[in-house]
């Protein structure tokens, strides 16, 4: 036991980053908690864009473990990296739902992401790019993707519907008829809703893991949702396998997705990867110590290298782009400072791949809760927008609005990047506007009048 200890503590510097092996082992623990949910809402996501949920759970769980693990290994960051939310809603209801691909053209272009993702960290054109969005952009992407993954939690649970007169409207929100489905989900989901947030309130940690098993059990009570019957219904040695023909893996279309010409959506994959992996890193490098006084950040390379070697993995197993969880502050705020934490993680992902059969019975208004409040926390960002100038307003409007009603990451990104550039133009502002802005956005309006002929 001394002698790993020592390895360990040698691998890990230990010692100089101030923790300990069993420090290390708890904070991966409460980071597990605080991400797993993943495992129960990924699937269901990808399952709608035709992936089938087997294999969706097999491809989150191995892709979460490839890329958390070399994280920690290679990188020595206290991070998990697991199939991102707001990119897999891209990934099923834009690129798949919306733009009528099918989810191997789909996983193509999440590769080619992955690749051109590689080659800007490695070339430097990375920093080009970041410094060329202004903050309040980059802040309303956030806000954008956040409303745009609650409709979708509002519309799993129910809470949302169509509207033939008003295109939505409200479903039975308060009904308290149990005799059928329609009337069980959306109050299901509200009070799965106040759960997680109760929950949070109070520092739980794992609280939007305990939500959506809260609700599942709810559900499996009232008859919303079968319950297990038997062990073999919690847990099975007949884990869920990558290969073979119920196996999404090697299955993606890399020159489907490029003699489709799908340059808008390789790009809106890489740039949301790009600010969304740069955020959390910056945010939890900071909270862990790992940042120097001079504001640069150590092994930064290797964590973006790490994603973005990730984001290929994750296209040829059969998920969507991974990327860097901002629930790994939870293991952070335990002591978690070096790559074991992250190791830690990606072992217990492998161990819940034994349980894929209680996986397979959480029902889509289950999940929803999480989406719902993984949308409130990434509003959050809301307060940093600046909206004196009505030139940076209107295009943190259009970013933020034209996400969910257009029901596309990709069309907010559009509205938004070109809006900036033209307003800030027309205005007599063009030197606050960078000439990759202007670059970006015209091959923005280049995709607009391609997809309009």
């Amino acid at each position: 036991m001394s002698e790993q200890k020592g390895f360990l503590e040698g691998f890990f510097k230990l010692t100089e980053k101030k923790t300990t092996v069993r420090t290390e082992l708890i904070a991966g623990l409460t980071t597990f908690v605080a991400v797993a949910y993943i495992i129960f809402v990924n699937p269901n996501i990808l399952a709608q864009a035709g992936i089938p949920k087997p294999a969706a759970i097999a491809a989150t769980v191995w892709a979460t473990f490839w890329a958390t693990a070399l994280m920690g290994l290679w990188a020595n960051y206290p991070v998990a990296v697991a199939p991102g939310m707001g990119l897999n809603a891209f990934f099923t209801y834009t690129v798949v739902l919306s733009f009528g691909l099918s989810w191997q053209t789909a996983l193509g272009a999440v590769f080619i992401s992955g690749v051109v993702f590689f080659l800007l960290t490695l070339g430097g054109l990375r920093q080009a790019i970041i410094n060329a969005v202004p903050m309040n952009l980059k802040n309303a992407i956030g806000v954008g993707i956040g409303t745009f993954i609650a409709f979708i939690g509002f519309q799993s649970a129910g809470i949302v519907v169509g509207n033939q007169a008003t295109l939505v409207g409200a479903g039975h929100v308060a009904s308290l008829d149990f005799s059928t489905m329609n009337g069980q989900a959306p109050l299901l989901s509200c009070l799965g809703v106040i759960f997680i947030g109760v929950l949070m309130s109070r520092g739980v940690k794992g609280a939007i893991l305990l939500g959506i098993l809260f609700t599942t059990i709810l559900g499996m009570i009232f008859g919303a949702c079968p319950a297990p019957s038997g062990l073999s219904d919690i847990i099975s040695f007949e884990i869920p396998s990558l290969f073979g023909p119920t196996g999404a893996f090697g299955r993606l279309d890399i020159m489907g997705a490029l003699s489709y010409g799908v340059f808008s959506i390789i790009f809106t994959f890489t740039i949301v990867e790009l600010f969304d992996n740069m955020g959390t890193l910056i945010g939890l490098t900071r909270k862990a110590g790992l940042m120097k006084p001079d504001g640069k950040i150590e092994n930064l390379n290797r964590a973006l290298t790490t994603d973005a070697l990730g984001t290929m993995a994750s296209a040829v197993m059969g998920t969507s782009t991974v990327t860097s969880y901002v629930e790994s502050a939870a293991g952070v705020a335990e002591g978690g400072r070096t790559g074991l934490t992250a190791l830690t993680v990606a072992v217990l992902f492998l161990v819940a791949l034994f349980f894929s059969p209680l996986i397979g019975l959480v029902p889509a208004f289950a999940t929803a809760p999480a989406l719902i409040v993984v949308g409130a926390i990434m509003m959050t960002e809301v307060v940093n927008l600046q909206l004196d100038d009505i030139t940076d307003a209107i295009p943190a409007f259009l970013t933020i609005i034209m996400m969910p009603l257009t029901y596309s990451i990709a069309n907010g990104f559009a509205f938004g990047f070109v809006s900036y550039t033209l307003l800030k133009i027309c205005s007599g502002k063009i030197r606050q506007v960078n000439w990759v802005m202007i670059l970006v956005s015209l091959a923005f309006m280049v995709n607009f009048h391609l997809r309009l002929h």
